[in-house]
C-alpha cells in the first residue's frame, strides 16, 4: 500500500485531497498545523470512521525536524501546506516567505534525504498574474502581482530546482481557482454564500469585472492523484484548469440563481486589491494535464460550474456548517 504525506491536510483542498487519497487506497498520514487544542482543522469534520484511517501529525511546515519526520516512510508527498490569503500577504509578507518559500525547501530537501519516490508540489494561478494570453498555458510569463504570488513562485522555483538538480522526483501542479464545500470565506464564492444564506439580500464584495477559471474541489483532487501516477509528468509544471472563463460579477448572479434570490452588491473598498496587485483576468490551459493523464474535469463549463455551485451551496446550507462562519465580517 503507498503510504502518501499530505502536508496542509486541514485545509481546504487538502481535506478533500485526503479523502480522495483514502478512497482510492492510500495510506496517508496527515500533516496539520500544530495547535494547542489539538484541532486537525477541516479534518475533524470527517465521519468518525474515515478520521480512524489518518494518521495525523501535527507540526509546522517552517520546522524543518517536523518535516523530516513526518515524511519518513511516506512514498509520496502531496505538499500543500501555505498561507494562501492574498489581503493577509499585504500585511504579514515575512511570514509567507518563511511559510510558503521555506516551507517548500523543507520538503523537498528531505524527500531528496529519504529517498521519497514522488512529490506533488502545489502552486497557484496566481503565479501568472493578470492573463497576457489566454488560455494560460505552462509557459505563460511568471508575474508576482501581490506577495502571496511572489512567494509562491519562489517555491515552486525551488521545488523545479530540486529536480533539475539532483533528479529529486517532483511535479509541481498549478490549480487555477479551486471551490468547494469547507472553502474559507476569504475566497469568492463563500463570501456570497455565507452572506446570502444569512438573509442578507445587500451584498459586500470587491471587484466585479475580473475573471476567473473555477475549478470544483473534486476535480483538483483528482488532478493531484492523477500527476502523482504519471511519470512524464515529473520535473514539469501542470495547469489545473477548467478550460471555462466567468467574471465575478457574473458569477455572483449565477450563485444568486441557484439559491432562488435576488441580491444587491455593494462595493466594500476594503476588499478591492490595489490596483496593480488585481489579477483581472485567469483563464487556464489544461491541455498538457489531459495529454500527460487521464485527467477529465467533471465539473466543466457553465453547467459544470452550476452543478459545483449548487453541491457548494448545500453544503453550506447546513446549519452547523454556516455557524462555523461569519457572514459579512471581512477578515484578511
Amino acid at each position: 500500500m503507498t503510504v502518501a504525506l499530505v502536508t496542509g491536510a486541514d485545509g481546504f483542498i487538502g481535506s478533500h485531497l485526503t479523502e480522495t487519497l483514502l478512497n482510492s487506497g492510500y495510506s496517508v498520514r496527515a500533516f496539520c498545523q500544530y495547535n494547542s487544542i489539538g484541532s486537525w482543522g477541516w479534518l475533524d469534520s470527517l465521519p468518525d470512521s474515515t478520521k480512524e484511517d489518518i494518521d495525523v501529525v501535527l507540526g509546522d511546515i517552517r520546522d524543518p525536524i517536523c518535516v523530516r519526520e513526518a515524511m519518513r516512510g511516506c512514498d509520496q508527498v502531496f505538499h500543500l501546506a501555505a498561507l494562501i490569503a492574498i489581503p493577509y500577504s499585504y500585511v504579514a509578507p515575512s511570514s509567507y516567505v518563511d511559510t510558503n518559500i521555506h516551507g517548500t525547501l523543507n520538503v523537498v530537501q528531505a524527500a531528496r534525504d529519504l529517498g521519497v519516490q514522488r512529490v506533488v508540489h502545489t502552486s497557484t494561478s496566481e503565479t501568472y498574474g493578470t492573463a497576457q494570453f489566454v488560455p494560460i498555458t505552462e509557459d505563460h510569463p511568471l508575474v508576482g502581482q501581490s506577495p502571496y504570488a511572489a512567494t509562491k513562485i519562489g517555491a515552486d522555483q525551488i521545488a523545479l530546482s530540486y529536480w533539475r538538480s539532483f533528479e529529486t522526483p517532483i511535479t509541481v501542479l498549478r490549480p487555477f481557482n479551486t471551490y468547494g464545500p469547507r472553502q474559507s470565506a476569504r475566497a469568492i464564492i463563500p463570501t456570497v454564500i455565507t452572506q446570502i444564506a444569512s438573509g442578507r439580500s445587500a451584498i459586500s464584495l470587491g471587484a466585479l469585472t475580473p475573471t476567473r477559471d473555477f475549478n470544483f474541489v473534486l476535480d483538483t483532487a483528482a488532478a493531484f492523484l492523477s500527476v502523482s501516477q504519471c511519470d512524464s509528468a515529473l520535473g514539469q509544471v501542470v495547469n489545473a484548469a477548467s478550460n471555462f472563463e466567468i467574471s465575478i460579477g457574473s458569477t455572483v448572479q449565477l450563485i444568486a440563481e441557484v439559491m432562488g434570490r435576488e441580491v444587491e452588491i455593494m462595493t466594500d473598498q476594503d476588499r478591492l486589491r490595489p490596483t496593480k496587485s488585481e489579477v483581472n483576468r485567469l483563464y487556464g490551459d489544461n491541455t498538457r494535464l489531459k495529454q500527460l493523464t487521464d485527467w477529465q474535469p467533471r465539473y466543466a463549463g457553465i453547467e459544470g460550474f452550476r452543478r459545483g455551485l449548487k453541491e457548494t451551496v448545500d453544503w453550506f446550507l447546513d446549519p452547523h456548517n454556516l455557524a462555523m462562519y461569519r457572514p459579512g465580517i471581512y477578515s484578511v
